[in-house]
């Protein structure tokens, strides 16, 4: 386990609310780019990203899909009640959960819930140019969050169009306004692929069509994963000590095809986001416990300090194409809660794409255990030279 923790407030910066970028620009790749190579820091824009990368690099991208997950009920009083689909609950498959056609449970979080005092509410709204009621209520209560139980009237319609309809896409609270048109495609990665994620992978918001061309035609590969964002990336570190602080955790899934073309790639291997990072580190620590004969599909929260190895991560990854082949199993799928913190090394990649993080955030402790206290330095650099913060905002590239 993790005694030796450092207090939150080590984490810490001054982030002027006016460095908060509210909206995107106009134009994905022109977003600036900070690049920390190691040694020394400099500027340009995200559009030069295939001149800096390493020639024989290889990007892991998380493909996953928005969903609209923020779903308004006006009560008759005009009140608002705004329930946040964080995940399926009954069923707890994503792909399952989107295509009830009658009724179907979510682990939510309640906006306004002190407003909400009758046992049902509901909402109409249009769909197939039919009306279509929606009834909500709270099933259980638990600890930070509730199960609802949704149902409507009309089994042609899945819970996947009634959510396409009624939900806005959930925008991050810190950008302190109400989602609107443009954010349906723009809080979106344009090679997003499947429904899950209730937060955007934001380091992939700046990749054009004509962005990967280019970095396909420097000869830089790409392969891509899939781990569904959850609402705890918004969720603050509260308490003085990281010890205290409990992970969400998420669901990823990835073929073992793509586990393969991993293996046989023989340069650096790049993280676009924290959440390419956490799937691949998780998958070494899969390995590890795959070894040890342990429950191997569920990464804890502390498995990355308390699993030590010094295998190669090819060795490992081979092992669980190995394990599953023999079973006839093509698409791993496993569960993660791993917090990575300073005091973690990572085992498989040597690089990162990310945005720039709020304070107090296990997104910031992540990048303070792959580049040390050098974060400090280049978010000064970049607060003094006019960066764009946050899910909308410019982009950084480090090497470690």
């Amino acid at each position: 386990m993790y005694h030796d923790i450092d207090t939150i407030a080590n984490y810490d910066y001054l982030l002027p609310i006016e460095k908060i970028a509210k909206f995107p620009l106009s134009n994905r790749d022109d977003a600036k780019l900070l690049h920390f190579d190691g040694k020394r820091t400099s500027q340009t824009f995200f559009q030069q990203l295939p001149e800096i990368l390493p020639r024989n690099a290889l990007l892991v991208f998380n493909n996953t899909k928005v969903i609209k997950a923020r779903l308004n009920f006006l009560k008759k009083t005009g009140a608002k009640i705004e329930i946040l689909c964080l995940q399926p609950h009954t069923p707890s498959n994503f792909e399952k959960a989107l295509l009830q056609n009658e009724t179907v449970e979510w682990i939510c979080m309640v906006g306004n819930l002190k407003k909400w005092k009758e046992e049902v509410i509901n909402s109409t709204i249009i769909v197939k140019d039919s009306k279509l009621n929606v009834y909500a209520k709270i099933k259980e209560r638990l600890q930070d969050s509730l199960i609802i139980k949704f149902w409507w009237d009309n089994k042609l319609v899945t819970f996947a169009e009634i959510v396409d309809v009624m939900g806005q896409m959930p925008i991050p609270p810190y950008l302190e306004r109400e989602s609107c048109e443009s954010d349906k495609e723009r809080y979106q990665t344009i090679y997003s692929k499947y429904d899950g994620s209730v937060a955007a992978p934001t380091a992939g918001l700046h990749f054009t069509e004509n962005l990967l061309k280019k970095l396909s035609k420097k000869g830089i590969k790409m392969v891509e994963i899939t781990l569904h964002v959850g609402a705890g990336t918004f969720k603050p570190i509260k308490s003085p000590k990281i010890s205290e602080h409990i992970m969400h955790s998420e669901r990823f899934e990835l073929s073992i095809e793509t586990l393969k073309h991993i293996i046989e790639h023989s340069g650096p291997i790049i993280a676009v986001g924290t959440t390419s990072v956490r799937t691949l580190e998780s998958l070494y620590i899969l390995g590890i416990k795959l070894a040890q004969k342990e429950n191997f599909l569920k990464i804890e929260q502390w498995d990355g300090l308390k699993y030590k190895s010094n295998k190669p991560y090819k060795e490992l990854f081979s092992n669980i194409i190995d394990y599953f082949q023999d079973l006839s199993i093509e698409t791993i799928n496993a569960e993660t809660s791993l917090m990575i913190v300073p005091g973690f090394k990572p085992k498989v990649i040597s690089g990162l794409i990310t945005n720039f993080h709020q304070p107090h955030s296990t997104l910031l402790l992540l990048l303070a255990a792959l580049v040390g206290n050098e974060w400090k330095t280049n978010y000064q650099y970049a607060l003094d030279n006019d960066f764009r913060f946050l899910s909308y905002g410019d982009s950084s590239f480090w090497e470690f």
